[in-house]
């Protein structure tokens, strides 16, 4: 599971990801956040093991926290294994809890997981400053890229 990605001196390996993101919603901005973790959590997340398909973030008492961000239990933590749903505190600065605040109290913005990697042996998350998208929105979405795919087919064919 997950796939290698090399940039600068620091090697990012994917674990999960959230492909109905940009299908739902307008990502505005995204930022990178490592994540509190129990050891058997981190031990799931390793085999590939979690899913954020569900999964937004809140900003309480200038804490952020992760809600809905399934990690299936370990099978060998037996008794040391934690709620797989419960919610997960994610580590940033305060300047960057202050930009989320800001982005937050305007209307209709949510933060969203986009990614879970592992970026030199900690555990990360890509959260995404996103706006929902309206179902004409999509529709429009899921029409340009009909047409790109009828244009890739057309030139297959003559080239």
């Amino acid at each position: 599971m997950g796939m290698v990605i090399e940039m600068g001196k620091s090697n990012i390996k994917v674990m999960a990801k959230n492909r109905r993101a940009r299908h739902d919603y307008f990502i505005e901005d995204s930022i990178e956040a490592g994540i509190v973790l129990r050891g058997t959590e981190v031990k799931s997340i390793r085999q590939g093991r979690c899913n954020i398909k569900d999964s937004h973030a809140l900003v309480e008492n200038g804490e952020v926290f992760l809600y809905n961000m399934h990690i299936s239990p370990y099978e060998q933590g037996n008794r040391y294994n934690e709620d797989p749903t419960r919610k997960r505190k994610l580590l940033l600065n305060k300047r960057e809890i202050n930009k989320l605040i800001g982005y937050t109290a305007q209307k209709g913005y949510t933060l969203i997981p986009i990614t879970v990697y592992i970026k030199n042996g900690l555990v990360k998350v890509e959260l995404a400053i996103a706006k929902g998208k309206k179902l004409y929105d999509k529709r429009e979405s899921i029409a340009k890229k009909e047409v790109e795919r009828k244009l890739q087919r057309e030139f297959k064919e003559r080239y």
